[in-house]
């Protein structure tokens, strides 16, 4: 998904004014793990190193909540998105909440 607004994790955008504040947005994913990806996470566990398996699964949940963030700011009217966060929860056993967060802002850029 290709998209133009500006994201940031601090509370401001340099070059650029705030010029309304339209709230908190957040993307939220719950995601498991499947039968053969846990038995193959398992087997890499044993013998150490990366994970590919787990690290990918991680990715694809941060980036669906990201996305899903960035939708629910452009459906405000948002232009950007400041003070931008994540967040991790274990709903219970293999299954994980991934939320990404923060205010969406409508900002314009500075003329110099």
């Amino acid at each position: 998904m290709r998209n133009n607004t500006l994201i940031t994790t601090s509370t401001s955008l340099e070059g650029y004014r705030i010029i309304q504040q339209l709230g908190l947005v957040r993307g939220i994913t719950v995601r498991s793990r499947s039968i053969l990806g846990n038995i193959a996470g398992g087997f890499m566990t044993i013998f150490g190193g990366r994970s590919a398996i787990y690290t990918e699964l991680c990715e694809n949940a941060r980036e669906e909540a990201f996305q899903l963030m960035i939708q629910h700011a452009t459906e405000l009217g948002g232009n950007a998105i400041i003070s931008m966060r994540y967040d991790a929860n274990e709903v219970m056993n293999g299954l994980t909440e991934v939320l990404a967060y923060g205010t969406a802002v409508v900002v314009e850029k500075i003329k110099s």
